[in-house]
């Protein structure tokens, strides 16, 4: 009796939005594009960091803020994962932090039962201030301490995922403190000014530098708030090459991710082997 090969590849996507001030249109418009990278064949698939709320000012992410376990954007992506039978990695969510004016930039991920199975909360956060630009995360988001970093099972071949959001990506010390990964998934909303400039330099140094697929998924566009996000929602290989890119606008990208592959880079160059500090 012949034995199945264990499956060495992973049909992943990731989703890219514009999105607005308004919670549950939000919601909804990830609702439709889930259920169309599970029609497309999808096992895994990626929302965008504040993929719930692109608020008129700062503050409205702490009004929307809810408790670990509980609330509507909760219940909402698990149904959504379920219903899609996909594992989701749930762009960014706000959670209640220790300080009640502020919340944490969350990142859940559910399983194909819409179970939860991992979270992260983003470390690093984002500050800038031009002529004509100012952000300042830390006013109303409290910073997480612990990386991310979780296993997930799918059709019988163990996957080891990275997890990190948007500005994240400028410290590879976090990167490396994950250990050896198939695949780091980054939500973002880069915003247009650097990420024109940084961001697809930083994700294939990620790629590159840790040897494995990174998925990018990003907010692409300009909101109502008149933020501009850079968009650009990117697969990239070990080798450190696009495979599949969305430079702006709502949609998805999906590619796949190959044990194969990953072996073939690490064989043929072990620089994760040679490491030395």
């Amino acid at each position: 009796m012949s034995v199945s090969a264990i499956p060495s590849e992973l049909k992943i996507a990731s989703i890219q939005m514009i999105s607005t001030p308004v919670l549950q249109e939000n919601l909804d418009t990830a609702n439709r594009l889930i259920a169309q990278v599970a029609k497309a064949g999808a096992q895994l698939a990626v929302l965008p960091e504040y993929f719930c709320l692109m608020g008129l000012k700062d503050t409205d992410k702490v009004l929307a803020k809810e408790k670990l376990g509980s609330g509507p954007i909760q219940e909402q992506l698990a149904a959504m994962a379920k219903a899609n039978n996909i594992y989701l990695v749930a762009g960014t969510i706000p959670l209640e932090a220790q300080d009640s004016n502020k919340v944490l930039n969350t990142t859940l991920v559910f399983d194909n039962q819409g179970q939860r199975i991992g979270r992260y909360d983003k470390i690093h956060l984002f500050g800038f201030q031009s002529a004509t630009e100012r952000y300042e995360e830390s006013e109303t988001i409290e910073a997480g301490n612990t990386a991310g970093v979780l296993s997930i099972n799918i059709n019988q071949q163990d996957w080891r995922i990275g997890l990190s959001i948007c500005y994240d990506l400028r410290f590879p010390e976090l990167y490396r403190s994950l250990g050896v990964v198939d695949c780091h998934i980054i939500p973002a909303a880069f915003t247009y000014t650097t990420g024109k400039d940084h961001w697809e330099i930083l994700l294939r140094a990620r790629a590159i530098e840790n040897q494995c697929y990174v998925l990018a998924s990003a907010q692409g566009g300009t909101h109502i708030n008149q933020r501009r996000t850079w968009g650009n929602s990117m697969l990239i290989d070990p080798w450190g090459a696009v495979l599949a890119n969305l430079p702006e606008g709502e949609g998805f990208i999906s590619g796949i991710l190959s044990k194969d592959k990953l072996n073939e880079v690490r064989s043929k160059l072990p620089a994760l082997k040679h490491r030395k500090l």
